[in-house]
């Protein structure tokens, strides 16, 4: 395989997997974009060696595990950010809640760049290397806000809320329902059908104000792993 185990990426063995990849999803990209998506792997390689942002340091792994499991979920975060029914102000603005190493906003923002992505964490390395990853590989359309999102602000508020392995549903629910613009979906990325995670968001009283529109699940290439998504919205009084 590519990679060498010190978390060098080896580009010329990665670029074909990752345009299978890319291929697989259904997501066409411009070979500028390609090098983009392979230059934040080899930064967030690089990166996690001394900032310990992924548990993952193989770049093989990295490009199945993280990669290429954020690109699946790329075509559904963009077209419900694009959605008429969100108000012109939040439109086509996507909120990543616990970033992390920039999964899965940074894929997003490079495939997309008519989609603005703002990225939240509360570890400060981590936003440190998303803000170094917005310079480095030139996306004005992405941004690094580092503390807890329940204490974020904002007037416009978002179209999409997305979060990859950022806590359970009720949390994330509760701690960032209050950005979601009017028409706007909550996007949480999951593992196994999260049937549990939706038990207990009941069970807490949280279903009178949102509803589960959807749980489509997810084929990411190369990963034998089961993916979903969960896509919640706020109830409308009739």
């Amino acid at each position: 395989m590519g990679g060498s185990r010190h978390g060098v990426l080896d580009v010329a063995a990665q670029r074909p997997r990752l345009e299978a990849g890319l291929d697989a999803i259904g997501l066409p990209l411009t070979p500028a974009q390609v090098d983009t998506l392979l230059a934040y792997l080899t930064l967030l390689g690089k990166w996690n060696g001394v900032y310990n942002l992924t548990a993952i340091r193989h770049p093989d792994e990295m490009l199945t595990h993280h990669l290429l499991d954020s690109l699946a979920a790329v075509p559904a975060l963009a077209q419900a950010a694009r959605e008429t029914s969100v108000g012109t102000g939040a439109r086509g603005r996507v909120l990543d809640v616990g970033s992390g190493g920039g999964m899965p906003g940074l894929p997003l923002a490079i495939a997309h760049p008519d989609v603005s992505v703002r990225m939240v964490d509360i570890v400060q390395k981590k936003t440190a290397f998303l803000t170094q990853c917005r310079a480095q590989l030139g996306l004005t359309n992405a941004s690094a806000h580092w503390g807890p999102v329940e204490k974020l602000e904002d007037a416009d508020g978002y179209a999409v809320i997305t979060s990859r392995a950022f806590a359970e549903l009720t949390d994330f629910v509760t701690l960032s329902g209050h950005l979601l613009a009017p028409g706007g979906r909550l996007i949480a990325m999951k593992g196994v059908y999260p049937q549990a995670e939706l038990d207990r968001m009941e069970a807490a009283g949280l279903m009178p104000a949102w509803q589960v529109e959807a749980v489509p699940r997810l084929t990411v290439p190369e990963l034998d792993a089961e993916r979903h998504l969960v896509v919640l919205s706020r109830r409308v009084d009739n």
